[in-house]
């Protein structure tokens, strides 16, 4: 697999996940020889919200939206993402190529903005509404921005429908967009 491509075979997935349960695992086995047991607690916590939240964007039916998500941290980007999903889950097969392509533009956008001098990290909440039809995408973003014009620009250039909230500082944005499925 060359580097910034995404198509994961086999290996290159297990492996990658493997890596990942490993550093947790590693993390939980330093902690309980320091005899730090609720810390131990907390990342076993942690853990379960995380694989929770990766069942319910499964469950969405968007492989390839969930794929992006979930490979995310295995390539190197100037923020990390967290993510949650919030209301009540469906099927979002229909949109699943347009999300995930979206994502790509949006986290690669963010990259070029992003410092690299600090720890930043994105927040998604995908709120689900299947009775108005949408699939709100809340980013809520906490770092350095060095390139504020160009994000937004970006979001000034999305249909009025679609984008519902935008604040920009310097330190942290949040914005609201949205995904109609009807």
């Amino acid at each position: 697999m060359t580097k910034g491509s995404k198509n994961w075979n086999m290996v290159d997935v297990i492996s990658h996940y493997r890596h990942d349960w490993m550093n947790r695992l590693q993390l939980i086995k330093g902690n309980l020889s320091l005899e730090k047991y609720e810390r131990v607690n907390e990342i076993m916590e942690e853990i379960i919200i995380e694989a929770q939240q990766e069942s319910r964007l499964c469950n969405l039916k968007a492989p390839e939206l969930a794929g992006n998500l979930i490979s995310f941290g295995w390539e190197r980007h100037l923020f990390s993402i967290e993510y949650e999903i919030v209301g009540d889950t469906f099927h979002l097969d229909s949109l699943d190529r347009n999300l995930s392509a979206w994502c790509k533009d949006f986290f690669a956008l963010l990259d070029q903005c992003a410092g690299d001098r600090c720890e930043n990290q994105l927040v998604l909440t995908i709120e689900m509404s299947e009775e108005l039809g949408q699939v709100r995408f809340f980013l809520d973003f906490h770092g350095m921005l060095n390139d504020m014009q160009s994000l937004h620009t970006y979001f000034m250039k999305l249909p009025d429908h679609q984008l519902s909230e935008l604040t920009i500082t310097a330190e942290e944005f949040t914005a609201a967009v949205i995904f109609y499925t009807k």
